[in-house]
């Protein structure tokens, strides 16, 4: 299985990273996607992702919406060049989010916009956050027909998912998915078909119901699917084998 989101870089992970990588392994995870968050933290989740092999740490670079006050303009410009000598697996966490305070719209839909352009022009894929937005988000990526990429911890209606559908997006499931009373979501994963959804993380934010109240960690990933399995009346196995071929698809250097 691939884990399609998870910030192993935080520093919550530096006590046990390496533990923690053992475990995801141990539960059959073979790659990681490692979206970074500012320009900051790029050059810790490059040293990251080159320094363990075992599963395989993918990179992402981008400017999460959640910290747009900590961003500049400016940003885009360093973000290119650091796109055409890293050679990242995608652009992101990109996107946009009208939830937190002060949420300083203009500067988030021109960073968001700005990092669509970044990713046709080097034909990589988004991987986009989207809360209280995804309406306006769905408007922008209409601009842009060559975007493709994934709806990081979906959270819209079935129309809004099948809108992204259309557009080229696949939409990323994680543990909230896994609570009885998330019955909106759980919805969507049954009827949605497999071939658009992906599974992830998000730790160490987004933990299962098993594992409510605790950091969360890639190696959880088996119960996300196997809440698929659930829901879906299949097995295991066979979620396992379409959600990790939609990854590959869309993430093509894996």
């Amino acid at each position: 299985m691939i884990d399609t989101h998870c910030h192993l870089d935080f520093k919550v992970f530096d006590n046990d990273r390496e533990s923690v990588l053992q475990a995801a392994k141990n539960n059959g995870i073979s790659d990681i996607i490692i979206p970074s968050i500012l320009l900051d933290n790029w050059a810790s989740v490059k040293q990251l992702t080159e320094r363990y092999q075992q599963p395989k740490l993918h990179p992402a670079y981008g400017l999460h919406p959640m910290f747009s006050k900590k961003q500049k303009e400016e940003d885009i410009a360093v973000l290119e060049s650091w796109i055409q000598t890293e050679k990242p697996i995608a652009i992101g966490e990109c996107g946009l989010d009208f939830f937190i305070d002060d949420f300083q719209q203009a500067k988030q839909l021109y960073l968001f916009e700005a990092q669509v352009k970044l990713a046709c022009q080097y034909d990589l894929p988004l991987i986009i956050h989207a809360r209280k937005s995804l309406d306006i988000v769905l408007k922008i990526l209409r601009k842009y027909p060559s975007s493709r990429g994934v709806i990081h911890s979906f959270s819209g209606s079935e129309q809004q998912a099948y809108q992204a559908i259309k557009l080229g997006f696949y939409l990323g499931f994680g543990g909230v998915i896994t609570f009885t009373r998330a019955k909106k979501l759980r919805r969507l994963v049954a009827n949605l078909p497999l071939e658009y959804l992906l599974l992830e993380t998000d730790a160490p934010d987004q933990s299962d119901a098993q594992h409510y109240g605790l950091r969360n960690e890639p190696a959880w990933l088996i119960h996300i699917a196997e809440a698929f399995a659930e829901l879906r009346h299949d097995n295991i196995e066979n979620i396992a084998k379409i959600t990790t071929s939609n990854a590959k698809k869309l993430f093509s250097h894996l």
